[in-house]
């Protein structure tokens, strides 16, 4: 007798991993990621405008490795599915 986990793989279907990373891009919380030294300076700074110019920098740095990563993939998943075309 196979128990429940055997025999339907260990893994979670591309689809489920799909809508979990969705569900979980769509839940989070805004971040205001700063460095010890630029919150110190910053928060001198009466106005705010320049620590939310700091944190929106910030932000706009971090996407660039994931769309890199992204393209990365993107470009494997292309070249494998033309590979198994042909």
């Amino acid at each position: 007798m196979r128990g429940d986990a055997e025999g339907r793989g260990m893994f979670m279907k591309p689809k489920t991993i799909f809508l979990l990373s969705i569900i979980l891009l769509l839940v989070t919380l805004p971040a205001e990621a700063q460095c010890a030294m630029c919150r110190a300076v910053l928060e001198s700074d009466e106005s705010g405008q320049a620590a939310k110019g700091i944190n929106n920098g910030i932000m706009y740095l971090m996407v660039f490795p994931y769309l890199l990563i992204a393209g990365v993939g993107y470009a494997i998943y292309k070249s494998r599915k033309k590979a198994r075309e042909d």
